[in-house]
């Protein structure tokens, strides 16, 4: 990741200076603390998912670290607040926003606020589409998240391995399957779903999986907002409509921890006990509760996106983009936001399932033991 390393480069001198990791998350984390640069503003989309509240956080600290002012704002999944939050930080003089958006289709008039006043604006995990005036994306490699997110239901069915390789004596199947997306106003709810049915759909046309709703196209399977109570309801119909025939299901797509726990309660509700006939179920972004799950065998997997690791690529665009240094990326191809192609810069997702829950988020150092009841 020699690409990576530059960019993270402009930020490794500062990194001594995070000793107390300017805390504060409120939804107005303003930045009273840091040194003596310019504000730059911090848009985040709600607290009520674990993994923003550490994004946020995160960004917030590497920015201080550099020595930047910071005001972060988090609109509780409300797209009017978060409008207003950006024009707000506008006014008070950002020079730099980042903004994770609750829609990416609904910010066109703020940022061009923004660029009018030669703001320049980096999209932080969602793709801000339908506007010229977003310079920069950090993110993940997202397609590829959806394909481990396949990969994960495959290898907890006894198909494949870890990274989608058949294994011997697999058993034939069929597998009852049924499949879950995220929000269609998130740009990424479109990666994930089509890696996963990248992996999916040749073993679905062979019969090895059955989708037995018969809903296999992102409009049926979206759950807006990412919430777990509309993904629990979703579930519930799913099994009362096909699965009242003492058919069992085997497994479950679910692109988020939040929307995996949603199912698990559907489940549980519907009678399903852990053990052997339990559902492998998928998940994302490695959340305490999930990882708990995984531990007692509710959920099978969940992807490990490092956002620590993202709030440092984040960081690196704005102090770069501020100091008129050129910007790392390494992909200039595959984020069309419908008006230009976004420069961006992926990260690796990592797949975890029981085996290598210590490994991949104790040691190093993204849960405690403690904080997984380990």
């Amino acid at each position: 990741m020699k690409g990576k390393k530059i960019l993270l480069a402009a930020i490794a001198a500062s990194a001594l200076m995070l000793s107390a990791c300017a805390g504060g998350s409120g939804d107005s984390g303003s930045g009273d603390g840091g040194g003596d640069g310019g504000l730059i503003g911090v848009a985040m989309p709600t607290k009520s998912s674990e993994r923003w509240i550490q994004d946020g956080d995160a960004v917030k600290a590497e920015l201080e670290a550099a020595g930047y002012k910071v005001d972060l704002q988090y609109a509780e999944d409300d797209i009017p607040t978060q409008v207003s939050q950006i024009e707000n930080m506008i006014t008070k003089g950002a020079e730099a926003l980042i903004v994770a958006s609750i829609d990416g289709t609904t910010l066109s008039e703020v940022l061009q606020t923004a660029a009018d006043a030669d703001i320049p604006v980096i999209a932080y995990d969602r793709l801000i589409k339908g506007t010229e005036n977003v310079d920069y994306y950090a993110t993940f490699d997202n397609f590829l998240v959806g394909q481990q997110q396949a990969w994960t239901l495959l290898n907890g069915l006894g198909l494949t391995d870890l990274e989608g390789n058949p294994v011997d004596g697999a058993p034939e199947g069929p597998f009852n399957i049924e499949l879950f997306a995220g929000s269609l106003d998130d740009n990424n709810a479109f990666f994930f779903f089509n890696g996963a049915m990248d992996v999916l759909e040749p073993l679905i046309e062979d019969g090895t999986l059955v989708v037995k709703s018969g809903q296999t196209d992102i409009e049926q399977a979206a759950t807006l907002r990412w919430d777990g109570e509309t993904a629990q309801s979703r579930m519930e119909d799913l099994l009362t409509a096909n699965y009242s025939d003492g058919d069992q299901v085997d497994a479950v797509l679910s692109p988020y921890d939040g929307i995996s726990r949603g199912i698990i309660s559907a489940l549980t509700d519907a009678g399903y006990a852990t053990g052997e006939e339990w559902p492998i179920i998928s998940g994302q972004d490695a959340e305490v509760d999930s990882v708990k799950a995984i531990l007692s065998g509710e959920q099978y997997a969940t992807i490990f996106k490092d956002t620590r690791e993202l709030a440092k690529v984040a960081a690196a665009m704005a102090i770069d983009i501020l100091a008129g240094d050129e910007v790392e990326v390494n992909d200039e191809e595959t984020y069309d936001n419908d008006v230009k192609v976004v420069p961006s810069y992926l990260l690796a997702p990592i797949p975890v399932v029981k085996d290598n829950v210590e490994s991949a988020l104790v040691d190093t150092g993204y849960w405690t033991k403690e904080d997984l009841g380990l």
